[in-house]
């Protein structure tokens, strides 16, 4: 059975087990978070799809809270003198997902 979530403001398609990295969340590694923007389930028989969201829920538990890798942003005009060198690096959080009920 998989879920397409609204984690964040990005969706995902999780299953049982499933280890994902997402935009940071609130809560301490260990704790149990719940996810109800359900928009649609699947199993071997049947799927449903919600209007805009089901009454399912996903529940996860947080492992840890880490940065992604770095990303760096070069702009650069041609003949011009111009050169700007940006980094960012991302606030992630590891979660498993436990179940979907």
């Amino acid at each position: 059975m998989y879920a397409i979530v609204d984690i964040a403001g990005q969706q995902f398609k999780v299953e049982n087990g499933n280890e994902l990295f997402v935009h940071r969340l609130e809560g301490e590694p260990g704790a149990k978070v719940e996810f109800d923007k359900v928009m649609l389930t699947a199993d071997a028989a049947k799927i449903k799809i919600g209007e805009p969201f089901l009454t399912t829920k996903v529940s996860a538990t947080i492992i840890e809270h880490m940065r992604g890798d770095k990303v760096l942003v070069f702009k650069k005009n041609k003949r011009k003198g111009y050169r700007k060198l940006n980094g960012h690096r991302q606030d992630l959080t590891k979660i498993k997902i436990e179940n979907i009920k």
